[in-house]
């Protein structure tokens, strides 16, 4: 029964409580999901931090202070130049100037930062032209110098005199699509292929069983080395990119197809299934009407921890040469600048690649633990 306010009274514990009560039982499944998700706090910090990561995805360009590519070998191996808001009590945002010396011995230009000296930088800044989302002609940039004949490099240059920051920018925007498009395909085909083989069941339950086995007893990082090392080398980064989600998602839907013909193995003999065949329904409405929407939330919080797994084998594989090749940019292909040892001495900055995948990975992990606390009703 709910309780009823009468005119005057002052609302006390047991009043407060039906409220909360009435409010909870009219409630959707996934806003009850939402209302736990959000208890978690490192999991709602991480959401905020897949957010500005997507952000940088939709327009790199926009971020970056150059084109990716631009070069200057009189530049290579710049110090990362660190971004001041204020300048003294007023806002007035600069960066230290670069100066440098050719070392007597090894004839090598050595670059350091002079805080005496400042290159002043604005916001919304004009720079190189490009596409805002891919379809809208702009030359806007977030920060970019006030001296438009300056270049200016917040995280460093690479051995080529290439802008760490852009570069960053737009190896974010690889690695992160390739991450959410292999781990959506995967879905799709451990969604279809475990439905089919626990709803029909029979020979076609035994034949995907088989091919799940057969799949998941081949050690993976061959089977990626192979098919990868298997590419024609005068494909373009976009076949590659293409090329290589097609072969994440191939070999990473075998997990959630077993769970989900776990699922339907439960469900078929529910009687909203049972309703529904004598409603006439067809076989493929009863599966993605009826049956999917039951544990959706658990595909969900399945798919965000599957996430990080496939930017690190997208990392690997172009770390080791074998996944997405220049002149395209991800993080795997920024880390390859950062295989030698005597790089690493002059230039420790062209590490930041790899700690975006650390936080990205935490990022995506801490999410997926809340989403799954969230929708399971059983938890506290």
């Amino acid at each position: 029964m709910t309780a009823v306010l009468q005119p005057g009274a002052t609302p006390g514990p047991d009043t407060h409580a039906a409220a909360v009560e009435d409010r909870v039982s009219v409630a959707s499944n996934w806003t009850l999901v939402w209302w736990r998700f959000r208890k978690h706090k490192l999991a709602m910090i991480s959401l905020g931090l897949l957010l500005a990561l997507y952000t940088l995805v939709l327009c790199p360009d926009f971020f970056s202070t150059q084109h990716p590519e631009t070069t200057e070998a009189r530049q290579a191996f710049i110090p990362v130049q660190g971004l001041h808001i204020f300048d003294g009590w007023s806002i007035d945002p600069w960066v230290p100037a670069i100066v440098g010396k050719r070392n007597a011995e090894t004839l090598r230009m050595e670059w350091r930062t002079d805080a005496e000296k400042k290159v002043r930088v604005g916001f919304f800044m004009p720079g190189p032209a490009y596409k805002f989302l891919g379809l809208i002609p702009s030359t806007l940039h977030l920060i970019g110098p006030r001296d438009a004949s300056q270049r200016i490099f917040l995280l460093g240059s690479d051995r080529l005199g290439r802008d760490q920051w852009s570069r960053i920018m737009h190896g974010t925007q690889t690695s992160m699509t390739i991450g959410l498009v292999a781990v959506t395909l995967s879905v799709i085909l451990g969604i279809v292929l475990g439905g089919i083989s626990g709803y029909f069941g029979g020979w076609i339950d035994q034949f995907i069983q088989r091919l799940i086995e057969l799949l998941q007893s081949v050690p993976t990082i061959p089977v990626w080395l192979a098919l990868s090392a298997a590419l024609p080398r005068d494909w373009t980064p976009i076949q590659v990119f293409f090329a290589i989600t097609v072969i994440l998602s191939l070999i990473g839907w075998t997990t959630l197809a077993r769970e989900v013909r776990g699922h339907f193995l439960a469900l078929r003999e529910e009687d909203f299934v049972l309703a529904a065949e004598l409603a006439g329904c067809s076989r493929a409405r009863i599966i993605m009407r009826h049956m999917v929407p039951t544990f959706l939330s658990h595909i969900i919080a399945t798919s965000s921890l599957a996430i990080p797994a496939m930017i690190i084998n997208e990392t690997s594989l172009s770390f080791l040469g074998l996944g997405i090749r220049p002149p395209a940019i991800s993080w795997g292909v920024l880390l390859q600048e950062a295989q030698n040892i005597q790089t690493l001495a002059l230039a420790p900055w062209l590490l930041i690649p790899g700690l975006l995948v650390i936080v990205a990975v935490l990022a995506f992990n801490l999410v997926g633990d809340g989403l799954r606390d969230a929708s399971d009703p059983y938890s506290k």
